[in-house]
């Protein structure tokens, strides 16, 4: 009775910060905007100023929900590989997402010459990065799906995603010796994550494909509790591994795949919050796991996001630098005060 009140307080207060930090996140920027006309522009019917309202409700609330939406869908698709894998460095890129996605956008930016006609058009239109990046991720996850189906080894299918995110980053390298300077600055850009740059309707999307994987995950929590004790024992309780297996690598992929598309590969966020999680909550079930890394790394993300768009700076430093220059201290003192991994 005891646990349950402390797991009950614990969710009410990351549920609170996450509330808390959503509006410290669109009161700050490179525009001072006092928090009480921020307040006024969300909850009041009457215009104010229009610049503020156009800012606030154009570009920081779609940021903001874009910082939820990509922290918590790459914490829970960390937490699943990590489950999956039973190893605890484990990530929502170790299958090769992320690379996969890197591929298309490099083809794009560095491989223009390569395409022609109608697909030139398509791919270097608004929704062309998107494109490109969902295919390079579809591609790779088919193949990893493949060779899930025909593995019995679990860490067989680690490997294999490890050898087909190397295979290709040396493709992304060779692309990138061979372009030119504009279209290289270009791709190292991209690969430095964003996520300022959706609209209400990239947004609406991104969201469908994260309910999606969400959805996937929470029926698959019973299945993740027995994996807990090894494949072996979850065999004996009925459960179908390569079923799971599958629901588990569809899932990662709709929540990673999506998220690297639209706001660029991010780093450390889904390797550290299920370990930032279980030190605050100690208890392998997911159950309870699952909705307190949701939070956490909307927390975390949001809270990289607020020190990444420097308040009070016209400048803007790299999402990807910081959620790694921010989080990793933590992960670091957090274990070694532990002394151990709650996996």
């Amino acid at each position: 009775m005891q646990t349950t009140r402390t797991y009950t307080t614990v969710f009410i207060l990351l549920l609170v910060a996450t509330v808390a930090v959503w509006f410290l996140n669109i009161s700050l920027g490179s525009v001072n905007i006092p928090f009480m006309e921020v307040l006024g522009v969300l909850f009041s019917s009457e215009a104010g100023n229009d610049s503020w309202t156009y800012i606030i409700m154009e570009y920081r609330i779609p940021k903001a929900f874009t910082s939820v939406l990509a922290g918590s869908g790459l914490a829970v698709s960390g937490m699943l590989m990590q489950t999956m894998f039973r190893n605890p460095l484990a990530g929502p890129y170790v299958l090769g997402l992320s690379s996969g996605a890197s591929l298309g956008v490099a083809l794009v930016l560095m491989g223009a010459t390569m395409f022609g006609g109608v697909a030139a058009s398509v791919l270097f239109s608004e929704w062309g990065l998107v494109i490109a990046s969902s295919l390079g991720s579809l591609l790779v996850l088919l193949a990893v799906m493949l060779a899930s189906v025909r593995l019995k080894d679990t860490m067989a299918i680690l490997i294999i995603g490890l050898m087909f995110a190397s295979l290709t980053s040396a493709l992304v390298s060779v692309l990138a010796y061979f372009s030119p300077a504009a279209q290289l600055q270009q791709y190292v850009f991209w690969s430095y994550g964003s996520v300022g740059d959706l609209s209400w309707n990239e947004l609406g999307i991104l969201s469908f494909f994260w309910f999606l994987g969400i959805g996937i995950a929470l029926f698959s929590i019973k299945n993740l509790n027995s994996l807990l004790l090894g494949e072996q024992y979850a065999r004996s309780l009925g459960m179908n591994i390569s079923r799971n297996r599958a629901l588990l690598i569809i899932s990662t992929s709709l929540l990673a795949g999506s998220i690297t598309a639209f706001a660029g590969p991010i780093a450390f966020v889904g390797l550290a919050v299920p370990h930032l999680i279980r030190q605050v909550i100690p208890v392998n079930d997911h159950r309870i796991l699952l909705p307190a890394v949701v939070l956490g790394g909307a927390i975390l993300m949001l809270l990289c996001d607020i020190v990444a768009q420097l308040p009070g700076s016209e400048h803007t430093l790299p999402i990807n630098a910081i959620t790694s220059l921010v989080g990793a201290p933590v992960v670091i003192w957090l274990l070694v005060r532990k002394r151990k991994f709650l996996f």
